[in-house]
């Protein structure tokens, strides 16, 4: 499962890539290898699974994302910050 969010375009996070065994593992591989943070979470998939591709997530789901959200920014920041020589891992 992907989920994507451009914040001023998007109304809220949507799904962009699902599926299981051999097409889950290559989303995941894809995503590796573009740079894109991956993360399990069983609960959070349960609730997603039942989403079409493009849609939306439900407002169940808002709390969890935001926290994925949030580490994946806060961990892009660092990298940024290391790249560019200023700040601390």
């Amino acid at each position: 499962m992907a989920l994507s969010y451009a914040p001023g375009e998007d109304e809220a996070p949507r799904v962009v890539a699902s599926g299981r065994g051999e097409v889950a593992e290559r989303i995941i591989s894809l995503a590796l290898a573009h740079g894109v943070k991956v993360r399990e979470d069983g609960d959070l998939v349960e609730i997603l699974e039942t989403i079409e591709l493009d849609e939306t997530i439900p407002l169940a789901a808002f709390a969890a994302v935001a926290e994925i959200l949030a580490y994946v920014y806060m961990a892009n920041n660092r990298l940024r910050d290391l790249r560019l020589g200023g700040g601390a891992p």
